[in-house]
């Protein structure tokens, strides 16, 4: 969030008045058009890496905060591949993007916009939209960050599915074309029609249906279909079971433990009394009338559950609660807020709590959110430490790519969504005017961008080596295929 309740959209604030000056759209492109002075596109390619960086000591610097027994498993989930690797590899790039050329254009960051942190899932008005869908590390900053996270992740994807040189580099401009002619457009647009921007499943099908490409428009019906079976109620059906009459979670350790059983000797009635306590702070921290709703839910069940790759051994909580009957479930995950990543480089978050950073960065970036999106403050967990949480739906119609097998013409599709898709949060929070200006109407910027992506891809690889070399040597314990 920005350090006002105003956004860089349109405004400077002055202080100690908090006075809003507006500026004309020409000054603000003539502010993007300057900043090409601090930062040459040009030299948006360009890194610098200390010859002390040590990749390793930068995953494991926050291990201690985590749940120990889960740290090996976070390992060993990056170790999977490169791709895996960067995936949990936020903190390393957040280091490394500190010393490279900023513009001075601010923007709300995802802060680990990698291509699996978007996705679709349902709307308020129940459509299914696509959007970002991951919000653990947003804070304000440079809005080339983000840009720069999405093009490598399309770069070490590429690699990791064995495609050649020349289809990478088209697809990594491709995902780069869409983000600069995107947010050109949305320089043009009223407020409120940046406001209302979004990309829902109808907009790709009719999108898919204008370039005559049938088969991806098969196949991302069917993903839709399918999309819209995965709620609370398939939930039920998968990680539940009836013990004594009661709805329980299934306990199936290390990936989900019961609460009971993580308790240990702790009475559970005792549990239940501070879930209960715990929820109604939740609850204070939603919209009225979303109050009101969720007051006709009752908590039956709480387990951990280990979700991700760079999220494993924070602590992540599914809370199965029962409305009108059995038959009528709401899952919630409950889900650990650090310090974001990037703020040892930005700057300390506005919000003392870090759920309500993520819940208020996430309102920020997308088009639509989910209801019950929340946050919560443990004063004394289980281990005796404060902890701060988010909240929101398990499942919601949550679906993702399956990049296991998706194919080039696939994944560029995929990444001019992406791309977009990042153009709109950024034009919500940011000055799109100056933005749109700095990018400019040609390539520059682009090739730029997916030049930093391929050397940046390549120091990946040897960081993911580094780490395979720290598991071979004791620094590091992993556990693989959990």
């Amino acid at each position: 969030m920005a350090d006002t309740e105003t956004t860089d959209a349109e405004v400077a604030v002055t202080s100690p008045a908090n006075k809003v000056t507006h500026l004309t759209v020409d000054e603000r492109a003539a502010h993007g058009r300057a900043a090409r002075a601090d930062a040459p596109r040009t030299s948006q390619s360009t890194f610098d890496t200390h010859p002390e960086r040590d990749a390793v000591a930068i995953i494991d610097a926050d291990s201690d905060s985590r749940v120990p027994e889960l740290v090996p498993i976070r390992y060993g989930r990056m170790l999977v591949s490169p791709f895996t690797f960067y995936r949990g590899a936020a903190a390393i790039m957040a280091h490394d993007l500190a010393s490279t050329p900023r513009a001075g254009l601010k923007a709300q960051l995802c802060g680990d916009a990698h291509l699996s942190n978007f996705g679709g899932f349902a709307s308020p008005d129940r459509a299914l939209v696509f959007d970002l869908n991951d919000f653990d590390e947003t804070a304000p900053g440079p809005f080339e960050w983000d840009v720069k996270r999405l093009a490598t992740s399309f770069e070490i994807c590429g690699r990791d599915r064995g495609f050649g040189e020349a289809e990478r580099r088209r697809i990594v401009l491709g995902v780069l074309s869409a983000y600069r002619n995107a947010m050109r457009d949305f320089a043009a647009l009223d407020n409120l029609a940046v406001w209302y921007s979004r990309l829902d499943a109808q907009m790709i099908e009719e999108r898919l249906s204008a370039d005559h490409d049938r088969k991806q428009a098969k196949v991302f019906q069917s993903v839709s279909t399918k999309a819209r079976t995965k709620d609370s109620l398939r939930a039920l059906g998968k990680l539940t079971h009836v013990v004594d009459g009661e709805v329980r979670i299934i306990s199936d350790p290390p990936l989900i433990v019961p609460i009971e059983e993580i308790a240990g000797g702790v009475d559970y009635h005792d549990i239940e009394h501070e879930i209960h306590a715990l929820f109604r702070g939740y609850r204070r921290s939603l919209q009225h009338d979303r109050r009101k709703l969720m007051e006709g839910f009752r908590i039956a069940h709480l387990a951990r559950k280990v979700v991700g790759v760079g999220s494993v051994g924070t602590r992540a909580w599914i809370l199965l609660m029962l409305g009108r009957d059995d038959g009528d479930p709401l899952f919630l995950q409950i889900k650990e807020a650090e310090s974001s990543v990037l703020e040892p480089y930005l700057g300390k978050s506005q919000f003392n709590n870090h759920g309500q950073r993520v819940v208020e960065g996430q309102r920020m970036m997308q088009a639509a959110s989910d209801i019950f999106l929340g946050w919560i403050r443990n004063p004394k967990g289980l281990d005796g430490r404060q902890r701060d949480f988010y909240v929101r739906q398990l499942w919601d119609w949550k679906v993702s790519t399956d990049l296991d097998t998706i194919l080039p013409r696939g994944l560029e599709l995929y990444g001019g969504i992406c791309g977009w898709t990042l153009a709109r949060a950024h034009a919500r929070s940011g000055d799109r005017v100056a933005i749109a200006s700095y990018l400019g109407k040609s390539d520059v910027f682009d090739r730029a961008i997916a030049d930093f992506a391929i050397a940046y891809a390549d120091l990946n690889e040897r960081d993911y080596a580094a780490m395979r070399e720290a598991v071979a040597s004791g620094r590091l314990t992993a556990q693989e295929g959990v």
